[in-house]
């Protein structure tokens, strides 16, 4: 009788995860959508997040949706005495959702906080010197992304990147294409796919692509994509993505297969906000 009773409990915990919580967690989600976007916020994006108002008014919609579910659901932590203002909230907030804006993702699903730091913080990093030699070094960093469940951020970074948001690089894209190839818990360079059939097109494209780079870097060639992609293929896909959303036209002239890969996985083409409007360097 116990063991029948045990029995039905596991299959009612089983049937609640896979069936009944994520019917609960789009309910909840649609209901956060449909709150009131203040206009504050509203403004706060318009003066941050400079392809905003580049945006067809319905993928404006979608991103203030996805700004508030993300805004609910993760916890921001202030270090080193920082004060974590709503001002620095939405802008993390608004360049993280971009990279979901056609529905891409289920809003990093592994992510519990961000920790946000005033400007380049340090960690302490145990380096093998040689078979028999360890040594301690203090690494500067102005952003990380970790499996598990944090993505680190310098505050100043985040700045300076949304002000100049067509020179390719960008510390939230960046980290937050980590998080995406991460999901499936390993950080390779391949993040889950929509379809099986995807990985065989995902891994000629980006294999070609990394390689390129890494002759190009080599050879001290000049490239749209960051040389820091050529550290390894999750580098090489996080840097790619921070090209494709900053300099769409530069990517898809020189690396059209990229371009057009990176467009399908995120579906959307950025170049359609170039082309709606000047992007100001401010």
């Amino acid at each position: 009788m116990l063991q029948a009773v045990i029995i039905f409990l596991i299959l009612g915990i089983i049937i609640t995860v896979i069936f009944i919580s994520p019917i609960l967690t789009k309910q909840r989600r649609n209901r956060i959508k449909k709150r009131s976007f203040p206009a504050l916020w509203n403004a706060i994006l318009e003066n941050n997040l400079p392809i905003y108002l580049q945006l067809s008014p319905a993928e404006r919609q979608r991103l203030r949706g996805h700004i508030q579910i993300f805004l609910a659901e993760k916890q921001f932590i202030g270090c080193r005495g920082l004060q974590v203002t709503a001002e620095m909230k939405l802008t993390i907030a608004s360049v993280a959702c971009l990279l979901l804006l056609n529905e891409r993702g289920e809003y990093f699903p592994k992510l519990r906080s961000i920790l946000v730091y005033p400007s380049t913080y340090f960690v302490n990093q145990t380096v093998a010197v040689s078979d028999y030699v360890i040594t301690e070094r203090r690494d500067a960093r102005l952003g990380e992304s970790w499996t598990k469940d944090q993505v680190i951020l310098s505050w100043k970074q985040v700045q300076e990147d949304t002000q100049n948001w067509r020179d390719g690089r960008n510390v939230v894209l960046h980290e937050f294409a980590h998080q995406l190839d991460q999901e499936d818990g390993k950080a390779d360079g391949v993040p889950i796919l929509p379809h099986n059939s995807d990985y065989q097109m995902w891994s000629r494209v980006m294999t070609a692509e990394f390689y390129q780079l890494c002759y190009h870097v080599q050879q001290d060639m000049r490239t749209v994509i960051d040389s820091y992609g050529a550290t390894n293929t999750a580098e090489f896909f996080a840097v790619a993505t921070e090209t494709f959303f900053e300099k769409p036209q530069q990517l898809l002239q020189e690396h059209s297969a990229l371009y057009e890969l990176l467009k399908r996985y995120y579906q959307l083409d950025p170049i359609q906000w170039v082309e709606a409007g000047s992007i100001p360097n401010v």
